[in-house]
């Protein structure tokens, strides 16, 4: 495993990160291709082996149990100070004033109830979610700073918006000595390379790390072109995001991967990790392979010419996920 700071902040992390979106309780409604404690124990303990010791979660993901199953494996197969946990604040956890949002009101609401599930007494990396455009940046951004204050965070990160509503809320902090984001969690792939016009130049001059979400485009780029899986085709939100137009895509990561001999997912990844920006993308892992996959892409690097062929595909299309 290689390691490296997130962005120019002090925080040192794995250079892949597991993604624990797909670890939760499927009786909560959530998704369907949750695994729960027994069936995620494989991953933990594998993820502990092969040194990922950065793991992303979210208080909305699983309605709060991928935060409690989580907790759990890092008091099972390692230990708090040997895990970068982070967490999440933005989508609905219940009805009240502080269920949603990035209000001061819903940080320290759901901050407490993030640590309680994740039997915590911080997190080292609170992110907000989303962009919350009816709270005004500097009382979010001041809640955050409170939060750090208070021992709860050691740093803050925001998610998935524009580059000028992510500038804004590094300005407040600025202008009024907050805390100021050290990382953002982009959708960023080879199916969805947007944030390469306004974002990366944005997070390269500011200092902050890109934490890319869904590197492999929801599996797309792990698996020829037209194969289902069960979260294929129960996932609502992936059939939004790629469509047949993408093949092309698929098809390149496809050649490349079958001329080196090495997975597509690999591939893929090492794009992914071609950009200056990207600290640590996140792999959602629900099979041993993923995480495999990902740590040897950290081996494998790509040409120029195989870059070129992997990017020629792509197309202008709106970004998706704010």
């Amino acid at each position: 495993m290689e390691y490296t700071r997130l962005g120019t902040s002090g925080l040192k992390i794995s250079r892949i990160t597991l993604g624990c979106m797909s670890y939760g309780d499927t009786s909560r409604g959530f998704n369907e291709w949750s695994l729960d404690d027994a069936a995620a124990a494989p991953l933990f303990r594998q993820a502990v082996e092969l040194g990922v010791t950065f793991w992303d979660t979210a208080n909305i993901y699983g309605f709060g149990s991928s935060e409690e199953i989580v907790g759990r494996a890092i008091r099972e197969y390692s230990s708090r100070e040997q895990v970068v946990l982070a967490t999440k604040v933005f989508f609905p956890m219940h009805d009240g004033p502080g269920g949603s949002g990035t209000s001061r009101t819903a940080i320290m609401e759901q901050i407490d109830a993030s640590l309680a599930r994740l039997g915590t007494d911080y997190v080292d990396l609170y992110q907000v979610h989303r962009f919350d455009p009816e709270t005004p940046v500097e009382e979010t951004m001041e809640a955050l700073h409170d939060v750090v204050k208070a021992g709860k965070a050691r740093y803050i990160g925001a998610s998935s918006m524009w580059a000028w509503q992510f500038a804004a809320m590094q300005h407040a902090a600025d202008l009024h000595g907050w805390t100021r984001f050290v990382s953002m969690q982009n959708q960023y792939s080879l199916m969805m390379r947007e944030d390469e016009r306004e974002m990366f130049g944005l997070l390269a001059d500011q200092g902050v790390g890109s934490l890319p979400w869904s590197p492999l485009a929801k599996g797309r780029l792990a698996r020829p072109w037209g194969t289902e899986t069960t979260r294929n085709s129960t996932d609502a939100t992936q059939r939004r995001l790629f469509d047949d137009a993408d093949q092309p895509i698929a098809d390149a990561v496809e050649r490349i991967a079958a001329a080196r001999g090495v997975p597509m997912a690999q591939v893929a990844l090492a794009w992914v990790l071609r950009n200056p920006v990207v600290s640590s993308p996140i792999v959602g892992a629900t099979k041993a392979h993923h995480l495999t996959d990902a740590v040897a892409a950290l081996d494998l690097t790509l040409t120029d010419d195989e870059a070129a062929a992997l990017e020629g595909p792509y197309t202008l299309r709106m970004p998706t996920g704010f």
